[in-house]
């Protein structure tokens, strides 16, 4: 008969180690990521979750297909949302903030295709969508297209703030004043 080893933690059958089951191929969480850059110790954490450190590092490895309830003692832990210990954030805005900005860069294009397309059936489904993204948000009425101004810079053009150059005493003055 065989056996298969896992380990009890709190009460209930929790976790098996990574090292015996097959791995997927993508990774599940970010939870070491996390953990450090939250500045936590592995000692810490297994001191906050209430297990070994061998533990947390087996529970921490990104292939280890933790519960739920284990990743809510680690967003507890850690004093992060489980979202966090998902998924990577995209910047520091919450997620209605950036749901805003995407609605608003797909109007910006769709009002620049409305603007700039000479076909007729183009401009229908550009006008459809502009009508859609109304109606989910009808505060992007006012958002205008992207500006069609100047030309793109290729890689070997200079700005013109590199074609005026300021001397270290002028800088250092100004920082004084």
């Amino acid at each position: 008969m065989a056996t298969v080893p896992f380990e009890l933690t709190r009460g209930s059958l929790a976790f098996v180690s990574p090292r015996i089951r097959p791995q997927p191929a993508t990774p599940l969480h970010r939870i070491r990521e996390v953990r450090k850059e939250q500045g936590v110790s592995l000692r810490t954490a297994a001191r906050r979750l209430g297990i070994t450190s061998s533990q947390v590092r087996d529970e921490e490895e990104e292939t280890s297909d933790l519960l739920l309830t284990q990743l809510y003692r680690w967003s507890q832990a850690l004093d992060v949302p489980v979202q966090d210990l998902l998924e990577e954030p995209e910047c520091d805005l919450s997620a209605p903030i950036r749901q805003r900005a995407k609605l608003v860069r797909v109007m910006k294009t769709a009002k620049a295709i409305l603007e700039r397309s000479k076909e007729s059936s183009i401009r229908i489904m550009a006008e459809t969508l502009v009508d859609q993204l109304n109606d989910i948000m009808p505060e992007l009425n006012d958002v205008n297209a992207w500006n069609n101004v100047g030309q793109r810079r290729s890689l070997d053009d200079l700005g013109r703030t590199a074609q005026r150059s300021f001397s270290e005493d002028s800088v250092i003055r100004a920082m004084r004043d």
